[in-house]
């Protein structure tokens, strides 16, 4: 499963250079699925919606951090914990229970963003 930040986030930004995905953003910047990833032209995320890889989209959260689900990949494949997680001083990186993701869906999302 994904990983969330909660709204307890004292905007400290230590998580932000620790995800290897670039899956995290500052409240209210816009972002992309090509952000610190391989990818490029057309990309279908979870919902099965088709985007373009460098297309800005909405911030998730305008006042904390926040993840980029379909960006997240709980550092499968490069480290053994989320590092957010891991840093976080007040512990609001936690699971996603709405986004339950297998090890397997974890580390095929791997695949795809770091071709």
């Amino acid at each position: 499963m994904a990983i969330r930040i909660t709204d307890e986030c004292i905007n400290c930004g230590a998580c932000e250079p620790e995800c290897p995905n670039n899956a995290i953003y500052e409240g209210g910047i816009e972002w992309a699925m090509s952000d610190g990833t391989s990818l490029k032209g057309s990309y279908t995320l979870m919902d099965g919606t088709s985007v373009d890889a460098e297309a800005k989209h909405r911030p998730v959260s305008n006042d904390v951090y926040f993840i980029v689900t379909d960006k997240c990949t709980e550092c499968k494949g490069f480290h053994e914990e989320p590092q957010c997680a891991a840093v976080c001083p007040v512990d609001c990186c936690i699971a996603d229970e709405d986004h339950v993701e297998t090890e397997e869906e974890l580390l095929a999302k791997k695949a795809k963003l770091h071709l």
